[in-house]
């Protein structure tokens, strides 16, 4: 029924300025404005729709991930960019960078855009 479909996924913002600077200035981002929100252009996908919301919540899972072939790198690029990473504490295995390394997945890394929802780098293996 909706395998044609060109399906996409959003989530809210509190501060639409905010995200607009974290998401094309900080991240570097193709961004565009769109009638209720803002489009993230990410290549070899349908667009992320971000919409404000006044009594936004911020999610508590990853509402975005990004896979990058050096994760390192990318978590040193993005922390000299001002992004703060999280440590979520025992369990996670985490380096004092953040990177997550315990083999039950990908390395992966989690920060958070300043509406406080969750996003990620992931290492995307071997090409």
């Amino acid at each position: 029924m909706l395998k044609d479909s060109h399906a996409f996924s959003g989530f809210s913002v509190n501060d639409m300025e905010k995200a607009k600077e974290f998401y094309g200035q900080t991240l570097g981002l193709e961004i565009s404005d769109e009638p209720a929100g803002l489009a993230l252009r990410i290549p070899g996908r349908t667009p992320v729709f971000i919409y404000p919301k006044d009594n936004h919540e911020p999610a508590t899972y990853t509402v975005l991930n990004f896979p990058v072939t050096d994760i390192g790198r990318a978590v040193d690029d993005l922390t000299s960019a001002g992004v703060a990473f999280e440590h979520y504490g025992e369990g996670f295995d985490q380096d004092e960078k953040g990177i997550a390394r315990d083999g039950r997945g990908p390395q992966i890394a989690w920060f958070k855009d300043p509406a406080g929802n969750i996003l990620s780098v992931l290492d995307e293996g071997p090409a």
